[in-house]
């Protein structure tokens, strides 16, 4: 079910993204007719390693210029090619068999001796990773498409894809109109409905989703299979979609969780048919924090919203504890792109026998620094009390010694 992987690579590190628009390319054979095409949007999380034990993970969207050099078309096989920056390279391989044509496999390299991409890499090798068997049973003269976001992990890459129109085997070099829809996209969609609010002339009240109901989350260690992030939280997403402020709720029990572990690095993956989230948590030996956030939306109409922001620095507790905030917290991802949390607690470093840690609580949560508050509040009433008392009975003595 993994939809079309067509490599969207573009540093976002350090600062925030809005990605409204994809990459798109047309491949000419010999004969300088049309014979491959592809319109699509990807970001990738990739980590690597900085030092010993110590990981960094950049996350990564492609730029619209690419170029094509060894992409290859025939009757049989066809090959798209997109290389771009210092080395990196994205390969498709297709096959066409009697009136299908499918992708064999998809190969994703990047190269660590890139310091624009990944600073501070302590290797300088170039890496690979491959998918195999993502597109299948696609008819000749017709176009895969595929709105839908799916997520991928392949070693230390996480894929993202949505919004995929891709076609191999072009007849008579034009592209086709009619399309091969992918499953997801054929499947209805019941998750929590959608609000929508116009931003050119607002109701007189503004309708609201109710309050997402709270989900369980962890991922397991490779080695033991015991929890190494656990998370708990509602979520609500509000994002701008054209000229409309809309909102959504993510639903637990039809979203399926993914990520990965690592020393100084933890992502957690979250995906259901609408709503893709990547949270990726850093820590430096001594406290954690949430690092960044990778959303992308699937609206039910136009074209999906994606944010991204590497530079945050929230949810901050030491490794061995964990973090909580019961109270609604507002997180902005980009001016276009918010996250409302509920009931949040999450500890992805060190978690022990499955259980949270001892908590560092939000300031929201933090009801200890009322009492000083309440004390120095009452304090300063009471020595206005005594303040005005002593005035009130200083004029009377005065007034009690006058001379007749």
């Amino acid at each position: 079910m993994f939809r079309c992987a067509f490599l969207i690579l573009f540093l976002a590190l350090g600062y925030e993204l809005h990605l409204s628009h994809g990459t798109e390319v047309s491949f000419n054979n010999t004969d300088n007719k049309l014979c491959l095409y592809a319109n699509l949007m990807v970001n990738f999380s990739v980590a690597y390693e900085v030092g010993v034990n110590k990981s960094e993970t950049v996350i990564l969207v492609l730029p619209e210029n690419v170029t094509t050099e060894g992409s290859a078309c025939d009757n049989t096989t066809s090959t798209l090619k997109l290389s771009f920056g210092d080395g990196h390279s994205w390969t498709v391989d297709f096959t066409k068999k009697n009136k299908t044509y499918q992708v064999d496999t998809i190969v994703f390299s990047y190269n660590l001796n890139d310091s624009s991409v990944f600073p501070n890499s302590t290797s300088k090798e170039t890496k690979s990773v491959t998918v195999k068997s993502i597109i299948t049973n696609v008819s000749v003269d017709t176009y895969y498409s595929c709105k839908s976001a799916d997520v991928r992990t392949v070693e230390s890459v996480i894929q993202t894809l949505y919004d995929v129109a891709l076609q191999a085997f072009v007849i008579n070099g034009s592209k086709s109109d009619t399309d091969t829809i992918c499953s997801a996209d054929m499947t209805s969609t019941t998750v929590a409905p959608t609000t929508t609010v116009s931003t050119t002339a607002a109701p007189t009240s503004t309708p609201t989703l109710p309050t997402p109901t709270t989900g369980k989350y962890s991922i397991a260690n490779d080695v033991n299979s015991t929890a190494c992030l656990m998370a708990t939280f509602g979520l609500q997403i509000g994002y701008k979609h054209g000229d409309k402020e809309e909102t959504i709720n993510l639903v637990p029990n039809m979203t399926e969780v993914g990520g990965a572990c690592r020393a100084n690095s933890s992502d957690l993956m979250l995906t259901s048919d609408t709503i893709t989230i990547m949270f990726t948590f850093s820590n430096d030996g001594k406290k954690f924090q949430l690092h960044a956030l990778n959303v992308t939306v699937i609206p039910a109409t136009g074209a999906p919203v994606v944010a991204v922001n590497t530079n945050m620095s929230i949810w901050a507790a030491a490794v061995g504890s964990s973090y909580m905030c019961n109270k609604e917290q507002t997180l902005n991802v980009t001016d276009t792109l918010t996250l409302y949390t509920f009931e949040l607690r999450v500890q992805p470093f060190e978690v022990n026998k499955g259980e949270f840690a001892t908590a560092h609580e939000c300031s929201l949560d933090d009801t200890s620094i009322l009492i000083p508050i309440i004390v120095g509040a009452a304090l300063a009433g009471l020595i206005l009390i005594v303040v005005i008392a002593y005035v009130i009975g200083r004029r009377k003595t005065y007034v009690g010694y006058q001379t007749l």
